[in-house]
């Protein structure tokens, strides 16, 4: 959520920072906005509550250009989506500032500011930041950001300019990412590289607490001194080849769509160069660590908190480990026994989720030592702050919802209950051979899942009427039923909820009736008779099922029975085939219905802040 761009050059800025915003759409926004210093050393500012093409039409027809400017794509916390609340927010005609995260402390530096003469036109906390700096502003911004952001609490990543040195930007960070790009008589701030897609491969990564200053010369990065004057500090270059994120749709109508296709591939390049089930695939040191764990705690989000569930099930069953997972933002919040021979595992497709950050920093601070991120970014804060890491391959996603990113992720966890098993000698040659095989085969047999789009549209067609769903499943598909529900809800808008089959007569077949939808997650497994009970107890109530079942599954259709056949049951990794499925139902039941997809309302891709 959120994005920066920011530029100084020798040259006319406004379409490298407009094209910057464009490849941050992906990451969710409701307003958006540029500010540059243009000729006359003023600050132009344009900003709309609509997309970034309708600001380039906006900044175009004004006429706007700088050398230095800021943008900045906003998804709203502080203050409603509305222009006066969309950033650059602007103090006194002088600094203008772009912001990501979340101010805790704003409410007492406003009333600070108000009381120093200083006047509101926002809603927003990043105005506090604005006017702090403005009044912190003695002839050097670097100076006047440092001794800002030494007064605020909370999280953010932000990028100033000012009319008073017309060549500068200072950037800060403090626990949202922030990057540096290096250009020839230019240098760039932003948010994510993704941004600076073409116009530079030379980055440099700014750590907690940094505080970078750019101009067309120069590139400096500085830390806060005990006396509170900036000191500079030294940061590795990285070459980094950012993909452009408007790849071509296709044959696809969606972001989505293309991304549940890409999914044989993307499970095909995670597992690429692994040999076997050998610790050094986690890193140089993951041996040593993983003879010494015996107990795992896994941290997550959202659809990650998804997968960890799922490979809770294949953790204990398979490797015979102890198994927690947690759901991040609330782990830090509540008091947990630590132990220093767990391993705890962060799993995030950005590595950038601000809670999944904050709950292994928690974990840290407790005493256990041993991390593993399992994440989509090699260049992320996640991967930067764990002992070990595997890096999934799923490639940029831009559909907000996620999908080939939540199967990848279920990849790796699996190769890692592997690993495990095979150390504290549970997995014997024969059956190392025949798990890997048939990990090696979920590519195919996701083709056939995927072959399956005609028929799940036509059940689409029924579904796209109700307003109201459940779903269930049992075991380790129970957590399959939970991201089910979840697709459903994030894109069209349908509300949902899942159960685990074995709890529906504890309470929610209160709700089940004739208009009521109740999807299953069916595997032909030893629990599959327990599940057909289920099945009866929704029939008896005239409730209307829809069942997705593997091939040999006697499972038989019927008026209100809709049965989808899967390929056959395909054991501990049955879970991924069987998600495909429902990120379809989903998809087209959304398409159906006629949301926004790609971008549904509310929600952000990355999420940074808390």
């Amino acid at each position: 959520m959120c994005g920066i761009m920011a530029a100084a050059s020798c040259r006319d800025v406004t379409p490298i920072l407009l094209e910057g915003l464009r490849r941050l759409e992906y990451r969710g926004y409701d307003s958006c906005g540029i500010a540059l210093i243009g000729p006359g050393q003023e600050l132009e500012r344009a900003r709309t509550v609509r997309r970034v093409a309708d600001l380039t039409r906006q900044v175009q027809e004004e006429g706007l250009a700088g050398r230095t400017g800021i943008a900045h794509t906003r998804w709203a916390t502080h203050g409603a989506p509305e222009v006066r609340n969309a950033h650059p927010i602007v103090s006194n005609g002088m600094i203008a500032v772009v912001h990501n995260g979340i101010i805790e402390n704003y409410s007492e530096l406003k009333r600070e500011l108000e009381s120093r003469g200083y006047q509101f036109a926002s809603q927003t906390d990043t105005e506090v930041i604005a006017h702090l700096i403005h009044f912190y502003y003695e002839g050097d911004l670097l100076s006047a950001v440092s001794r800002a952001v030494s007064r605020l609490r909370g999280s953010f990543g932000i990028a100033v300019c000012c009319t008073k040195e017309p060549h500068v930007v200072v950037g800060a960070r403090r626990g949202s990412p922030l990057v540096m790009g290096l250009g020839e008589k230019e240098n760039f701030l932003a948010s994510d590289v993704m941004a600076l897609s073409g116009v530079t491969e030379r980055f440099v990564f700014l750590e907690e607490g940094d505080i970078a200053r750019i101009t067309p010369e120069s590139a400096e990065i500085f830390r806060a001194a005990g006396d509170g004057k900036p000191e500079p500090v030294s940061r590795r270059i990285k070459v980094v080849t950012a993909h452009d994120n408007n790849v071509a749709l296709g044959p696809y109508r969606h972001y989505m769509q293309k991304e549940i296709f890409e999914q044989p591939r993307a499970i095909a390049d995670t597992l690429e160069g692994v040999a076997g089930i050998v610790p050094s695939i986690f890193g140089p040191e993951a041996e040593g660590v993983f003879r010494r764990i015996r107990r795992i705690l896994i941290l997550a989000c959202g659809t990650s908190y998804y997968a960890g569930l799922t490979a809770k099930y294949w953790i204990e069953a398979i490797a015979g480990i102890p198994c927690e997972v947690e759901i991040a933002s609330e782990y830090r919040y509540r008091i947990s026994i630590p132990h220093e021979d767990s391993l705890v595992v962060c799993v995030s497709q950005s590595g950038e989720t601000s809670d999944t950050l904050s709950a292994l920093a928690h974990a840290q601070s407790l005493g256990m030592k041993h991390t593993l991120a399992i994440c989509n970014v090699a260049t992320s804060a996640l991967v930067h702050n764990c002992e070990l890491h595997y890096i999934t391959r799923a490639g940029v996603e831009i559909g907000v919802a996620s999908t080939k990113a939540f199967t990848t992720q279920l990849a790796a966890l699996y190769l890692l209950t592997l690993v495990l098993a095979k150390l504290h000698g549970r997995l014997s040659l024969a059956e190392e051979e025949q798990r890997m095989k048939a990990l090696r085969h979920i590519p195919s047999a996701l083709q056939a899942v995927l072959a399956l789009e005609p028929q799940i549209m036509a059940t689409a067609d029924i579904f796209a009427t109700k307003q109201d769903a459940l779903f269930l499943g049992r075991g380790m598909h129970y957590p399959i039923a939970l991201e089910g529900a979840l697709k459903l809800k994030e894109i069209s808008y349908i509300h949902a909820e899942a159960y685990p089959a074995g709890e529906l007569k504890h309470g929610p077949l209160a709700l089940v009736d004739s208009s009521m939808p109740v999807v299953v997650v069916a595997p032909n497994d030893s629990l599959l008779e327990k599940l057909k009970g289920n099945m009866a107890e929704v029939s008896a109530r005239g409730g209307e099922l829809y069942v997705f079942a593997d091939g040999d599954s006697a499972i038989v259709g019927g008026e209100k029975v809709h049965v989808l056949r899967l390929p056959e049951h395909y054991g501990d990794l049955s879970p991924i085939l069987h998600v495909v499925a429902l990120q379809l139902l989903a998809y087209h039941t959304a398409l159906i219905r006629g949301t926004d997809v790609d971008k549904p309302r509310n929600l952000a891709k990355s999420v940074t802040v808390e």
